[in-house]
Formats: C-alpha cells, sequence, structure tokens
C-alpha cells in the first residue's frame, strides 16, 4: 500500500520509520512518500501561505502551490484525503475501509488550514481523529497512517488485528503475562487452567464488562448474544453494589 503525504513539515514523520511501521515499510508492504509543498513555492522565499480574503486572523495555505505539489504525484487511482478537524471521525470501521485502498494521497494543512478551492479540486474525503484542533494535519496523518498500516496484509498477524479493541464492536480483555505474581496479584486462575473454551468465556465476558465501564456507548451498535445479554445483566448488577 502507499501513501503519499503532502506536508510543509516532512522532518515531523520521523517517528513513522520506527516499529511496526518501520518495518513495514523495510519489507516493502507499505510504502511512505514524504512531498514538501514548500518545494513547489514561485516565492523566492519559498512562500506557501497568505492573508485571508475577507480578513481575519492567520494565514491561509495557497491553492496553486498545493495543487503543484499534488500533480507532482497524482494517480486517478488514489483517494485523496484532507486532515481537518471539519471531517468524518476516524473510527475502526473508517480505518479497515481505508485499508482496502492501494495508493492515499494525505494533505496536511496548516496555519488557518488550505484555500477551499483545494478542497473542492482535489479533496475525496475530509478526515478528523477528533472534536479538537491541533496545529497542523502532521500528526494525524501519522496516526491515519499507523491504523490503516495494520491492516495491511503482512504488516501483523491476522490473530493480532481480530481480537484488539473495537474489531469485534467493543473493547479488549484484559491482558497478562509473566511474572505469575506482581506485588501480591495473581495472574487469573482461568487463564492457567488451559480449558481453552473456557478461558474464551472468560475473555468474553470482561471484554463486555470492560466495554460497559468504560464504553458503554460502542454496546448500542453491536449484535449481542443471549449469553452476552445475561452477563451485560450480572454485570450492570454487580457495578451498583
Amino acid at each position: 500500500m502507499k501513501f503519499d503525504v503532502l506536508t510543509l513539515f516532512p522532518e515531523m514523520f520521523e517517528p513513522i520509520k520506527q516499529s511496526i511501521i518501520g518495518k513495514a515499510s523495510e519489507k516493502e508492504l507499505i510504502d511512505i512518500q514524504l512531498i514538501n509543498i514548500r518545494d513547489f513555492s514561485k516565492d523566492k522565499h519559498k512562500k506557501v501561505d497568505d492573508t485571508p480574503y475577507g480578513g481575519g486572523a492567520g494565514m491561509v495555505m495557497q491553492a496553486d502551490v498545493i495543487y503543484d505539489a499534488y500533480t507532482s504525484i497524482k494517480d486517478k487511482n488514489a483517494k485523496v484525503i484532507y486532515m481537518s478537524p471539519q471531517g468524518k471521525l476516524l473510527n475502526q470501521k473508517k480505518v479497515e475501509e481505508l485499508s482496502k485502498q492501494e495508493h492515499l494521497i494525505l494533505l496536511c494543512g496548516h496555519y488557518e488550514g488550505v484555500d477551499q478551492r483545494i478542497i473542492d479540486t482535489i479533496v475525496d474525503e475530509e478526515i478528523s481523529i477528533g472534536d479538537y484542533v491541533l496545529t497542523g494535519g502532521e500528526i494525524p496523518a501519522m496516526v491515519l497512517i499507523d491504523s490503516v498500516s495494520r491492516y495491511v496484509e503482512g504488516v501483523l498477524s491476522e490473530d493480532s488485528t481480530s481480537e484488539e479493541s473495537f474489531s469485534q464492536g467493543i473493547l479488549e480483555y484484559p491482558q497478562y503475562t509473566r511474572p505469575e505474581t506482581f506485588q501480591d496479584r495473581k495472574v487469573p486462575e482461568i487463564l492457567l487452567s488451559g480449558h481453552h473454551e473456557n478461558i474464551n468465556k472468560w475473555r468474553r465476558y470482561q471484554a463486555l464488562k470492560n466495554t460497559y465501564l468504560k464504553r458503554p456507548d460502542l454496546l448500542e451498535n453491536i449484535e449481542l448474544s443471549e449469553e452476552d445479554i445475561k452477563n451485560l445483566e450480572k454485570i450492570k448488577n454487580d457495578a451498583k453494589y
């Protein structure tokens, strides 16, 4: 999968070259290219922004400079995403949907944003990572690259993504590893039993409990089995005391 990032600050993407995503790049499972928008400025001082028409605070990134950067890597099969607080919220469903694309072009805004004509002309979708404002689109772009890359074939094992939080619509169950006892707290006995069916039931119960206590809103959007419903009733009753 290919990611082309249009940015004024390519140096900010150094962290994305590390860990799992860095290894995936080395194996050529993903390809991340950083395009410096400033390189396409015709101004001798490499200026890329100007004051907004109609007045107002801040500066707006210029349409012609961004467009020239875009045309340098234009691909009719690519999906162009503008990282914007006005976009649709990035969630697990959207992450998995985007992972099926072959080529994503990510536009990182800065200052007061970009000229609206760029959004109207080249952008297919605006995406936000939360209801707050950041200084630019670079960090949101890294979040998108990281979350989407994990679903590219070969980057992680299938088990790693199928059981984690949000993959089944609810939060993940608690995880434990050695040592068996830590500060007088022992690993739950069920996990040491070797009885896989009982372990799976325990994990499902704990996942439902985590979700009810931390993100009950998620339970409104998933289909629950009869056993899930019974377990939730017990979880709710226990939570009252």
